[in-house]
């Protein structure tokens, strides 16, 4: 659901403007990691460039393992939200989801999906991975909404 789909190789990604954030980096299993600098593109601006049409409301993040996770298209227009290829100065290895992964700092890390392989927008919710198994559609950290009973 965009105006302009698209399809980025390693140097055109590395083309788009580039930005560093700090945030922090909250786990499913109760475990924060604070003040993280994360490095690379805002997903904001990748969006920017495809123009979601305006029926879309949702997207589907899709991992090269097959793992999916879901969010409110809106949850990616934040302005700390970075599709990453680097945290603390250093390339994401593999086990850290690199090349690239979602960084999506106000919802658990589940949200972030490593190894991003398409963002993919819907008009309506398609619960991913986790979430048809009982986690939490939100994944809210503060409001501690791990699971879906958790409202």
């Amino acid at each position: 659901l965009v105006e302009k789909e698209l399809t980025l190789d390693w140097e055109a990604f590395q083309l788009l403007p580039q930005i560093t954030d700090v945030s922090d980096f909250h786990c499913v299993t109760r475990w924060s990691r604070l003040d993280m600098d994360w490095q690379g593109v805002l997903a904001s601006e990748l969006l920017m460039q495809a123009s979601p049409l305006p029926e879309a409301k949702y997207v589907t993040l899709h991992s090269y393992d097959g793992y999916t996770t879901n969010l409110p298209l809106e949850a990616l227009l934040d302005e700390d939200v970075l599709i990453a290829h680097s945290v603390l100065g250093y390339p994401l290895t593999t086990a850290h989801g690199g090349p690239v992964r979602m960084v999506v700092p106000k919802r658990y890390a589940w949200k972030s999906a490593k190894w991003l392989k398409a963002i993919e927008l819907h008009a309506f919710d398609r619960p991913g991975f986790w979430e048809v198994r009982g986690y939490h559609n939100e994944a809210f950290p503060f409001l501690e909404q791990r699971f879906s009973d958790d409202d």
